[in-house]
């Protein structure tokens, strides 16, 4: 004869054993629930480099922060209106090229010849196309002659008088190099021939490059970077910021990159490319992956700057091993945000 006791036993352990397995069922289905990707997201830089609030006047800070928001605005209205993420970097970064704020476009910085060369390049995430411009002088926005070259096709990367004529056939308006002049810089170039200091790296100095991500809500990823270089460089250098990998990437599956620095760093350690690749083969994070090469690899070699990027799932990052940055994002349904300083999140 069984024992009552015996009977409620099992009862009871039945019942624990039901609750657990709904319990796990539960569980299971929560962790196989893909997380929600948002309809867009932008982020935007204007350099990275010694920017702190003892170097800035309210009427520089407000400036800045200013001309940020709009280029994060004009592409998140693109992007909000189911434009294409290409599209939206485009806006961005033609916006900060007309500004003379940043280091780009009509604020660049002179070479020690005591002219401009601009560098751009544009890639898209979905058949990785991509193209870029060097040392070019006379184009107004730089970026969409990397854009014209991308959708022309026959050719990555065009320098010099060759891009120059290309972008006039294709036609994009061309400047007198005049347009480009904004005192400050020239002040800058002039400090440095008189009295030949900073003709390396200058360690103080804001590295103006100006870029953008996003994501558009067909998936697509693309990047952009477009820069004066570095200041005072050697005729015919080029950093980064045209070289795809270093200075910008975009790859559906993964992310989209723009840097911003010490680009002959950021060439010897392929950075767009490697925060890519981790996320890829080590199955990093975006965040882990941007730590890891920003903060651990390039600070190491005493590199500053910075990296913008977007991924596939609509997560950011803003990472910089100097003092400021800046930047901005829009993720569809959130505030956005501005920002120049280290402390502002």
């Amino acid at each position: 004869m069984t024992r009552p006791d015996n009977h409620l036993s099992k009862i009871i352990l039945i019942t624990f054993l039901l609750t657990g397995l709904v319990s796990f069922q539960a569980c299971l289905q929560t962790a196989q629930k893909p997380v929600q990707r948002p309809d867009y997201a932008i982020v935007i830089h204007g350099g990275a480099g010694v920017i702190e609030k003892s170097s800035m006047t309210p009427a520089m800070d407000s400036a800045y922060r200013s001309t940020l928001s709009l280029a994060l605005s004009k592409g998140a209205a693109i992007l909000e209106s189911g434009g294409t993420s290409v599209d939206a970097v485009l806006a961005a970064i033609t916006l900060m090229e007309d500004s003379p704020l940043f280091n780009a476009g009509r604020g660049a910085v002179y070479n020690e010849a005591g002219f401009i060369a601009h560098d751009a390049s544009l890639m898209e995430g979905d058949k990785r196309q991509a193209a870029a411009v060097g040392a070019v002088t006379n184009i107004k926005n730089p970026i969409l002659a990397a854009y014209k070259i991308m959708k022309d096709g026959r050719h990555v990367f065009m320098v010099g008088e060759g891009a120059e004529k290309f972008a006039a056939e294709a036609g994009l308006e061309v400047v007198d190099p005049a347009y480009f002049f904004v005192q400050r810089q020239w002040d800058k170039y002039e400090k440095t021939r008189q009295t030949t200091l900073e003709k390396e790296f200058p360690i103080d100095s804001k590295h103006g490059t100006v870029g953008a991500v996003a994501l558009d809500r067909h998936g697509n990823l693309a990047a952009g970077t477009s820069t004066g270089g570095m200041h005072y460089k050697r005729v015919g250098r080029l950093g980064d910021s045209p070289v795809i990998g270093a200075g910008t990437w975009a790859e559906n599956g993964s992310c989209a990159v723009s840097a911003t620095g010490h680009g002959e760093f950021f060439i010897r350690n392929v950075v767009a490319y490697d925060i890519a690749a981790r996320m890829k083969y080590a199955h990093q994070s975006l965040d882990e992956a941007a730590e890891e090469v920003v903060m651990k690899k390039l600070a190491a070699l005493e590199a500053g700057g910075g990296i913008i990027a977007v991924d596939s799932a609509g997560n950011i990052a803003l990472t910089f091993n100097t003092p400021g940055m800046f930047r901005g994002y829009k993720i569809a349904g959130k505030p956005a945000f501005t920002g120049l300083y280290a402390d502002e999140h």
